[in-house]
């Protein structure tokens, strides 16, 4: 799954800088809270079968995780009602931060994402690493985190 990886890493030139966001719970995150943390930044939608499909293994991967240095953000794309969004994370528990990008900000930092779900994972000094559209492979991602975390 990450055999890009080393390309990748060698093609960014900068870490994402920047980077601040604003949890449905009023908290800020930025570029310096990610510092010394694999991040995972999923892009998702409630409307979105496969981001809801998913939803449950990424609970689970950041239970696993979370004390090895994973970090899990679910930025809800700018098109997803606030309210709608707001009422998934609190029904499902989303353990995780969950953020809105109303104004299309951080999925420009990134590319301008397009499809749901989409997942990019930063390495613990802000540069891409990969980038996963569609549905994250769980058994291969948990492998791969082993060795990285």
């Amino acid at each position: 799954m990450f055999v890009g990886v080393i390309l990748f890493i060698s093609l960014q030139t900068s870490p994402i800088k920047n980077l601040k966001m604003i949890t449905i719970d009023g908290t800020e995150i930025t570029s310096e809270h990610l510092n010394g943390k694999l991040t995972l930044i999923n892009f998702w939608a409630t409307d979105c079968p496969g981001c809801i499909n998913e939803m449950p293994a990424l609970i689970q991967t950041y239970k696993q995780y979370k004390n090895k240095g994973l970090e899990v953000i679910a930025v809800a794309m700018y098109y997803d009602p606030p309210s709608r969004v707001i009422s998934y994370a609190k029904n499902n528990e989303l353990p995780f931060p969950v953020v809105l990008d109303s104004n299309k900000e951080i999925m420009n930092k990134f590319n301008n994402i397009k499809l749901t779900p989409t997942s990019v994972i930063l390495d613990q000094n802000g540069y891409i690493i990969n980038t996963i559209i569609g549905e994250i492979n769980f058994k291969d991602f948990n492998e791969t985190l082993d060795k990285l975390l």
